[in-house]
C-alpha cells in the first residue's frame, strides 16, 4: 500500500512514518522544512526507496502544486492529512487575529487543498481513502471550557470541510474520515500529555484500515469511537 503523509518530521506524523514502514508500507513524507527533512533520512537507509521525502508547506499552492506534481506519477491507496498547528491558546481578550488567521489556513485550508491536488492519484489507488487528524477539540457538543480559540475553530472548520467532502465523493467511492489522536506526547502536546504517539498511531491505523464507505464523514477517535459533533 502506498501512503502519503503531510506533516510527517515530527510527533504523530513521525510515528505514523515509522509503523507504516515497519509493516511494509511505501510512504511518501511531506514535510516543512530541510531540517524535518534530515530527521526522516536516516529511515531511507533501513528502507531505501520505499519512502520517499518530499517539501511540502500546505499554507502555500505553490508549494503543494509541487508536491503533488512529485506524489501523483503513481497512484495514492491512502493519503493522511497530518500537518497542523496549536495556534496561540489565549483569552478572548488576547486573541490575535493575524495568528488565528494561519492556524485556520494550515489546520482547515490545508488539507482540504492537499487532498483536491492529490485526488488523480487517489482516484486511481486501491482502497482510495484519505484520513484527516483532526481533535476533539472541535466538537462543538463537547465545548465546555474557554480559551484556545484558533485550535478550536480551526479544527471545528476542518470538521465541517471533511463532512461536506464525504458526500461530494462518496459517489466516488473515495472514504473520508477525521480522527481525534487522543491527548499526545509530541512537542504540540506538551509535557502533561498522558498518550504516547506510538500508542496513539497504532489506534488510528487499526481505524484507518478498517474503514470503508460506511465510515465515510465520520469522527473517531484512536480508539474507534465516535466522537460527537
Amino acid at each position: 500500500m502506498r501512503y502519503v503523509i503531510t506533516g510527517a518530521s515530527r510527533g504523530i506524523g513521525f510515528e505514523f512514518v515509522q509503523q507504516l514502514l515497519r509493516r511494509g508500507d511505501t510512504v511518501d513524507a511531506g514535510v516543512r522544512s530541510p531540517e524535518g527533512a534530515r530527521r526522516l533520512e536516516p529511515l531511507t537507509r533501513e528502507v531505501g526507496n520505499r519512502l520517499r521525502i518530499h517539501a511540502l508547506d500546505v499554507e502555500s499552492d505553490a508549494s503543494i502544486r509541487s508536491f503533488a506534481a512529485d506524489v501523483c506519477a503513481a497512484p495514492v491507496d491512502v493519503l493522511i492529512n497530518n500537518a497542523g498547528v496549536s495556534g496561540l491558546w489565549c483569552a478572548f481578550t488576547e486573541v490575535d487575529y493575524t495568528d488565528l488567521a494561519r492556524t485556520l489556513a494550515v489546520n482547515a485550508l490545508g488539507p482540504l487543498r492537499v487532498t483536491s491536488a492529490l485526488l488523480p492519484a487517489l482516484r486511481r489507488g486501491a482502497v482510495r481513502k484519505v484520513a484527516h487528524v483532526s481533535s476533539r477539540m472541535g466538537s462543538v457538543s463537547s465545548n465546555t471550557e474557554g480559551g484556545a480559540y484558533a485550535y478550536r475553530m480551526s479544527k471545528a472548520a476542518l470538521n465541517m470541510g471533511v463532512r461536506t467532502l464525504a458526500n461530494d465523493l462518496r459517489a466516488e467511492g473515495l472514504t473520508t474520515v477525521l480522527l481525534h489522536p487522543g491527548w499526545v506526547q509530541t512537542d504540540m502536546g506538551g509535557p502533561q500529555a498522558t498518550l504516547p504517539a506510538v500508542d496513539s498511531v497504532r489506534g488510528m491505523l487499526r481505524v484507518i484500515d478498517g474503514m470503508g464507505p460506511e465510515h465515510s464523514g465520520r469522527f473517531f477517535d484512536y480508539q474507534g469511537e465516535e466522537v460527537p459533533w
